[in-house]
């Protein structure tokens, strides 16, 4: 039998009549269990651990507690090789006890190919109820669990949870969270950390992830000051924390976790790969570029994602010669190839700079050098290039013969190149329809632009039936809405917003403008009011009070000179605010950085980093 399980043969049970235990050894004649865990110890390969194997066949008593613990350690030492082989030494012990199960569960969750079998093990042990789950068990079953989305097998181990007391333990709680919001349930997550009469750092980690993970910037934040009353903020901490500040553009808070990791973290987490990734993704979001590349260079070790990060930051600001010259570095320097994520940003530079003909060439060099087969991002990425730059024939040629159906991000771009190259009203309708069709027709950015195609075709009938349309079908507008941040506090407006306590000051500063934009010969472009079957002037008042326009009067009365002013909007700059804020940042010699729906415009002098391509 000893021959048998060392050379190999099916992961299956096997039947106990054969047992490596059943044997009538003298128990007096075997002591060899401190050797055989001193020589696991030391184990350093499969053929080692084998001969370990064997020799505990021949010299171990069953049914003695340092037996199983022997077989644990090997099983858990082959778990890492060879896991099939730690399910083959499994099956041959008679009555395993909960580490022996505990310990191949364990292995099974943490590996990426084995975890169905760690779920299946879980199941098994429960249904054979000679060996009860522990607090150990749980954990692993759960990591399972979450990785695999299965929230029917999570919910029932919650219930032996339940059953079995263990329903305070720390540890398993905190799985139950990391579970519960890894399978799209953030309410039943919260609830568990709610009702934890102790909890753990880890407690703190990982419900902030989750509300990070879920969107929900604000709550993650919050929760964190509750934290740190009672805990220092480690690693773990700070990458959920300076992503919830990536995600509501708050820099202020965002450098003063860069500051506190400098300044009171050992050197390990001041280069730690993951906490920098996560500190070039915050400021390239926030719009701190420079700082983005900085903490990049100072890294004394980089990953792919560091250099994915830096990357997309580059495109994310319009650098797209920078964007493409780090992709060289990368090549160049490091030992890892780009992968998928990288050629979205490498097309996205070319995307937003204009570059046809090098977007397609990085196109083909993914598919032919790289073998990296084309998603719908990067043929997304394509697309736009192709139809902003004029070429929509091309374009539509694309989507055509796509592998995969388009989605209504693409047929949205092509209805924006449409709307922005004045493409003709028939193309532009059928478009609209695609689109309309892919969502349902709820979407109201459809209506928003076709309203536009017709407004710049100067067919303001038509626009007012798109109008009633929307009415009738229930679709309304998505508000436009810009934040800025002024000393720590986010100051968010909406279009024709009267809300703000310096009311009075911002609609003084916006006249003000009003008065130096017409000194300049400024136009309003009328195709971008909101209500274009208003006269001309209900029109302008509508395009002056835009929400951008809002923030940056409140950055001009607020912010100190040289100052640049920050805002960041939820949709795309209309073509009237791209030009007015041109004109402001050289009228009142300020720096505007603006990040909308698609990507960051900075303006200054008079000019904006996009070139007017965007």
């Amino acid at each position: 039998m000893a021959v048998a399980i060392v050379q190999g043969g099916p992961p299956t049970p096997q039947t106990h009549s054969h047992s490596i235990f059943n044997n009538n050894r003298n128990e007096g004649s075997f002591n060899n269990h401190s050797s055989l865990l001193s020589s696991l110890t030391e184990c350093k390969s499969m053929s080692q651990l084998k001969q370990i194997h064997a020799q505990a066949l021949r010299t171990t008593l069953p049914r003695q507690h340092k037996t199983l613990l022997v077989y644990s350690r090997i099983i858990h030492f082959a778990s890492f090789a060879d896991l099939d082989y730690a399910f083959r030494v499994f099956y041959q012990i008679e009555n395993p006890n909960s580490f022996t199960w505990n310990t191949l569960i364990r292995a099974c969750a943490r590996s990426v190919d084995a975890k169905p079998q760690a779920i299946v093990l879980f199941q098994r042990m429960i249904e054979q109820g000679n060996v009860l789950p522990d607090k150990h068990t749980f954990p692993f079953a759960l990591k399972a669990c979450a990785y695999l989305f299965a929230f029917s097998q999570g919910k029932q181990a919650h219930a032996h949870i339940f059953k079995r007391g263990l329903v305070s333990d720390v540890y398993i709680n905190n799985s139950l969270i990391h579970f519960y919001a890894s399978c799209g349930h953030l309410d039943l997550a919260n609830k568990v950390f709610d009702n934890m009469l102790e909890r753990s750092l880890v407690s703190w980690n990982v419900m902030i992830d989750a509300f990070v993970q879920f969107g929900e910037f604000d709550s993650a934040l919050k929760l964190f000051h509750r934290m740190q009353i009672l805990f220092e903020p480690d690693g773990y901490t700070f990458q959920s924390i300076t992503s919830a500040c990536a995600g509501l553009a708050t820099l202020s808070l965002g450098m003063w976790a860069h500051a506190y990791i400098l300044r009171h973290c050992d050197h390990s987490l001041v280069t730690d790969v993951l906490v920098n990734n996560s500190l070039i993704d915050m400021y390239c979001k926030c719009g701190s570029l420079d700082i983005a590349r900085q903490v990049f260079e100072s890294m004394p070790k980089r990953d792919l994602t560091s250099w994915n990060s830096i990357i997309l930051g580059f495109a994310l600001h319009g650098r797209a010669e920078a964007a493409l010259k780090y992709f060289d570095r990368l090549v160049v320097e490091e030992s890892f190839s780009p992968n998928s994520i990288t050629f979205v940003g490498v097309l996205s530079a070319c995307n937003h700079r204009g570059m046809v003909s090098e977007g397609r060439d990085y196109f083909d060099v993914m598919i032919n050098e790289y073998n990296i087969t084309p998603v719908l991002e990067h043929y997304g990425c394509l697309v736009d290039l192709l139809a902003r730059a004029g070429n929509i024939d091309e374009a539509l040629h694309l989507v055509s013969n796509m592998p995969m159906k388009p989605d209504a991000v693409i047929w949205r771009s092509l209805l924006d190149a449409c709307c922005k190259k004045h493409a003709s009203v028939v193309l532009s309708e059928e478009v609209a329809k695609q689109i309309i069709e892919s969502e349902g027709g709820i979407c109201s950015g459809v209506y928003v632009l076709l309203s536009r195609v017709y407004a710049s075709a100067r067919r303001w009938n038509d626009v007012g039936l798109v109008r009633k349309l929307m009415t009738d079908k229930g679709v309304t507008k998505e508000p436009g809405c810009s934040s800025i941040e002024i000393d720590g506090i986010a100051h968010e407006f909406f279009a024709g917003d009267t809300s703000h306590p310096q009311t009075k000051q911002i609609y003084g500063v916006l006249d003000l403008i009003d008065e130096k934009l017409k000194s300049r010969g400024y136009t309003p472009d009328y195709s971008q009011a909101a209500m274009v079957d208003e006269l001309d002037d209900g029109k302008q008042s509508s395009l002056r009070l835009h929400s951008e326009r809002l923030a940056i009067a409140l950055g001009i009365l607020n912010l100190k000179p040289g100052m640049p002013i920050r805002v960041f909007k939820n949709l795309r700059v209309c073509k009237d605010c791209h030009e007015v804020t041109k004109l402001i940042s050289r009228i009142f010699n300020v720096e505007i950085i603006v990040r909308d729906r698609a990507r960051f415009h900075h303006f200054k002098d008079g000019s904006c980093s996009c070139m007017d391509y965007w």
